[in-house]
């Protein structure tokens, strides 16, 4: 394990479902020791940022999200130079111009530092750090009105640079099961997928990619837990602590754990509160704890 941490690496974004504040819980129950690291859904990278594990294999659908890890890695000057200007003009008008890119085409003649820099300032601004696509693939998030979005957070880019530099980090813009197909025995894979929907809730967080995460993607990620388990390959999964979860993952039912969390990204007071998430471990948890 890391030796060394770099508390500013840390996440660029806010995401919805992040998992910042499960970070002590998730860490207890990760195995001692392990070779490679997987997340196949990295979203704002809490969990990977805070293990820093130099050997690691990131993954997510959405493609402005990895495209501005891949930015900050290769090109973080240039994106400096952009999000200053976002800073420099943000408001309300601003926003929804910037948001009208992928509506108007304007976003296919922008660089990939551009569209990066897009991203970052949308998430920054938007309402709740929610972003949000609908079936056209169009960000639809309605603009925040903070009064100091952090923007142009140079601190903290620059070491996540540095870090996404110096480590062997695969990056990776796809399927989640495409993401972990090089993992062998002794490696360490963690899943954080979109969850299940609480009973009763209709504001379940599926969007943020174009395809949504339906049941049988559920049912598809536990079938890739079996395979993994298989192989050897240490597996922790985190879900909402739901009847189907739990009966589509019974067979792991004794190495799984129920945690408190807060839901903390939704447009109304009431919908947000303390929920129960479950992490499901292909390993005897005890053990590692």
């Amino acid at each position: 394990m890391v030796k060394y941490k770099n508390p500013l690496v840390k996440p660029f974004v806010k995401w919805a479902g992040g998992k910042r504040q499960l970070i002590p819980q998730i860490t207890k129950y990760m195995p001692k020791n392990f070779g490679r690291y997987f997340e196949p859904f990295v979203g704002g990278g809490a969990v990977f940022f805070n293990l820093q594990h130099t050997q690691s294999t990131i993954n997510d659908f959405n493609t402005e999200l990895i495209l501005s890890y891949e930015v900050i890695r290769d090109n973080l000057d240039d994106l400096l130079d952009e999000l200053r200007i976002h800073e420099a003009n943000n408001s309300s008008e601003y926003y929804y111009k910037v948001r009208e890119w992928d509506r108007n085409g304007i976003i296919d003649g922008k660089s990939d530092v551009e569209r990066a820099a897009r991203f970052i300032f949308l998430n920054k601004t938007g309402f709740n750090g929610l972003f949000r696509v609908n079936r056209q693939n169009q960000v639809n998030t309605p603009y925040g009105r903070y009064k100091h979005p952090a923007i142009v957070n140079a601190e903290i880019l620059k070491a996540v640079s540095v870090f996404l530099n110096k480590s062997r980090i695969k990056i990776l813009n796809g399927d989640f099961e495409e993401a972990v197909k090089d993992a062998k025995y002794g490696d360490f894979v963690y899943f954080d997928p979109p969850y299940a929907p609480m009973v009763n809730d209709k504001q379940s967080f599926v969007g943020y990619t174009l395809n949504g995460f339906g049941a049988d993607e559920q049912v598809r990620l536990r079938d890739l837990m079996d395979d993994l388990t298989q192989k050897g390959v240490k597996v922790m999964l985190s879900n909402s602590s739901v009847p189907f979860i739990h009966d589509i993952y019974s067979d792991y039912s004794k190495n799984t754990i129920i945690v408190p969390a807060s839901r903390n990204i939704n447009s109304k007071g009431n919908g947000r509160g303390k929920v129960n998430e479950v992490l499901i471990m292909n390993y005897n948890y005890l053990e590692e704890s």
